[in-house]
């Protein structure tokens, strides 16, 4: 294998780590989550699904696509073609924009079930802002929840009766330093398609409870037993359902996945894959439920800039032209048939999951960080960005995904090599991986 690349964007986050607390904004962009030490943390500029680091180095994206955002692809001609219009017309003006009322309709032409629509520009706020309305519109506190939904108070509360309470919910490890502890027992979660322990939840909280949320899918498709129980639980309290389609959203048809599911809410939540990467986020509503919003105080500037609605528009409107959803399908299953064909091909087992256009896998090896680190690390070398996840755009083509498989086979074959020494550990150029929240030295 040829040597790691040290770079300038490997110098320039070591002094980020200085400067800025956990190093970059976003828990999921941490270098120390990839390849620490190595991971080229900075780009200088990106198209399609191609990366060039601060050096000049190209990449082929094939993990995250800007953790999910970019479900058309990166610098998009059309929809950077509709945000450099909004720009040159004016991004913020002491009037609104009129993208938000073509948005609007827009969204409820997709979901007929909505009448109302709130705007922010990132998931974790929006679904605060959904929590709010929930709560404002039944008069309960309690949350219950499965799932992860953000870094906000409401939804960290609840690891203040139990530090690992949301362990199963995505990241590990996750602290409520600074939540207020006025807040412990107002969020409890369940596991996803568990109706037994739903139910358990329900008796014991039920009479109290504002909003039950869960996302509409993630690594497994919802049991009907599951949605339907969820469904019938909620309408018979008053209780608010909200689905959040923040992960989901567009990726497996033009709109929320809920309504693949039969999965009736009364509030869904949009973020990422709505706008191509441009800060932009919905939270849908029946009509019922959303004019609640008019009685609380839910406000904020940026959240009527031009850019966010004029890049929604027109990444949705190229996303129905060309059926989006069927392409990043069909390039998530060739990867996660690729993963699973060339594990058995080079005698390594591992476990594929999630659905096509968000698809994963997880060495099963005694030492699967140390796995995950060497499979980064060898196909950055070869001039790919990978983890042990594939989020598909439709910059996304064949050509692409057969390259990376071939760069996944010699990978494989590589670390397959590595596990028989009885150290694999003694291949890697840096650190181990970080598997979830960790606070940075």
């Amino acid at each position: 294998m040829k040597k790691t690349i040290f770079g300038r964007s490997q110098k320039l986050y070591k002094k980020a780590k200085k400067l800025i607390p956990g190093g970059t904004q976003l828990l999921s962009k941490r270098p120390e989550m990839h390849l620490p030490e190595y991971w080229p943390a900075y780009y200088s500029r990106a198209k399609g699904c191609e990366v060039w680091d601060l050096d000049g180095k190209k990449y082929v994206d094939m993990s995250y696509m800007g953790i999910g955002s970019c479900l058309i692809g990166y610098a998009d001609d059309d929809i950077n073609r509709a945000v450099k219009s909004a720009v040159e017309k004016g991004s913020m003006n002491t009037l609104n924009a009129p993208e938000e009322v073509e948005l609007a309709e827009l969204l409820m032409k997709l979901h007929p079930w909505a009448r109302m629509v709130r705007y922010a520009r990132s998931g974790g706020e929006a679904m605060s802002q959904a929590v709010r309305i929930a709560r404002a519109k039944t008069g309960r506190d309690i949350v219950l929840f499965c799932g992860y939904h953000g870094w906000h108070d409401w939804y960290l509360s609840s690891n203040l009766a139990d530090r690992k309470s949301l362990d199963g919910h995505l990241l590990p490890g996750l602290s409520p330093h600074g939540v207020p502890r006025a807040l412990k027992g107002t969020s409890y979660p369940f596991n996803y398609n568990n109706t037994k322990q739903f139910l358990g939840l329900m008796r014991k909280y039920g009479k109290n409870t504002g909003a039950v949320i869960l996302e509409s899918i993630r690594n497994s498709e919802p049991e009907k037993e599951f949605v339907t129980t969820i469904r019938r639980e909620t309408k018979k309290r008053g209780i608010v359902l909200i689905v959040d389609e923040i992960t989901a959203g567009f990726r497996l048809n033009a709109g929320g996945a809920h309504m693949l599911y039969g999965l009736k809410p009364d509030i869904a939540v949009f973020a990422k894959g709505i706008s191509n990467g441009f800060p932009m986020a919905a939270i849908l509503g029946t009509g019922k439920v959303m004019e609640v919003a008019q009685g609380t105080f839910i406000s904020s500037t940026y959240w009527t800039d031009r850019i966010g609605p004029s890049a929604a528009v027109a990444t949705i409107k190229k996303f129905m032209k060309f059926k989006v959803h069927k392409h990043l399908v069909k390039m998530g299953k060739m990867v996660q048939n690729g993963w699973q064909k060339l594990a058995r091909d080079n005698g390594l087992e591992i476990h594929v999951g999630g659905m096509y256009p968000l698809g994963h896998f997880s060495f099963t090896h005694k030492k699967p960080l140390v796995l995950k680190t060497l499979f980064t690390q060898f196909m950055l070398v070869e001039g790919i960005l990978a983890t042990t996840a594939f989020y598909a755009s439709y910059a996304h083509k064949e050509k692409h995904v057969r390259k990376y498989l071939e760069a996944v086979n010699r990978a494989f074959r590589f670390i397959s090599k590595a596990v028989k020494t009885g150290k694999p550990e003694k291949f890697l150029a840096g650190p181990v991986c970080h598997s979830g929240f960790k606070r940075l030295t």
